[in-house]
């Protein structure tokens, strides 16, 4: 019997509530050790995750590779420099679900700091990218020793902590036509600090229809609305990518 799309949804959102509660005991001891005596030198995350260094190496990741496949070793902690990444989780049946897109400035494969020893999900490029791999001892160094990086991470963890309860909500109590349009405008990260990224890199039907709890069909229909009320335009070009409108947020908040 094949499960429902929703219902499967809303399970992908409680244990990716469960997984931030099970991070939280390790970023609370983190920030519980004494810090290191003061350096001549402050210590700076940003300088910390844009640079290579002991433990520390940027990985140049082309479009559809792979960065670490369900069942590796979970040995360390990236930062997405560039570029964007899908997560994705296999079943024991083969049926693949994309549980997040992960941009720009923002952490994954953060399990490893949780005492996961085995990778419980999938990571490629969505597009070209520069990954920052940390090596699992190192991060956890770096948490100890160094305030300002904790705090940042701790930040991090509680906003998409955030999302995944605004997921949760969004399966339970809004239309799919309504969670499309969410998924689309958050891809193109309008409601975020900074310029809107109106065009989002190529992504099939298949994939939204995952991301949404809903099936193919209904996803190509509520797309081929929002093209004709001039919410969306395909760029078309080499990566096909996807231009999102503001005027989208009329789907979302109408009632």
């Amino acid at each position: 019997m094949r499960a429902c799309p929703a219902f499967t949804s809303c399970l992908r959102s409680l244990s990716k509530i469960a997984h931030f509660f099970e991070l939280l005991p390790t970023i609370i001891f983190a920030m519980t050790i004494p810090a290191a005596p003061k350096k001549d030198r402050a210590f700076d995350p940003d300088n910390f995750l844009a640079t290579i260094g002991t433990g520390r190496k940027i990985l140049a990741v082309p479009k559809k590779q792979a960065i670490f496949a369900q069942g590796d070793a979970a040995d360390a902690v990236f930062y997405v420099q560039k570029g964007k990444v899908r997560l994705t989780v296999v079943s024991k049946i083969g049926k693949e679900a994309t549980i997040a897109i992960v941009s720009q400035g923002n952490f994954f494969g953060e399990g490893a700091l949780a005492g996961q020893l085995l990778r419980m999900g999938s990571a490629a490029a969505m597009t070209d990218c520069e990954i920052l791999r940390v090596e699992k001892k190192t991060m956890m160094d770096a948490l100890h020793r160094e305030p300002t990086l904790s705090e940042m991470f701790v930040g991090y963890l509680l906003a998409r902590n955030i999302r995944y309860e605004e997921d949760l909500v969004d399966q339970l109590f809004n239309s799919s036509e309504k969670r499309l349009a969410r998924v689309l405008l958050l891809l193109a990260h309008f409601g975020k600090e900074g310029v809107p990224e109106t065009v989002v890199p190529k992504i099939s039907q298949e994939t939204l229809a995952e991301m949404v709890g809903t099936t193919r069909s209904r996803v190509s229909f509520f797309m081929n609305r929002f093209r004709k009320l001039g919410f969306i335009d395909y760029a078309g070009g080499v990566e096909g990518g996807l231009q999102v409108h503001s005027s989208l947020l009329n789907v979302v908040l109408h009632d």
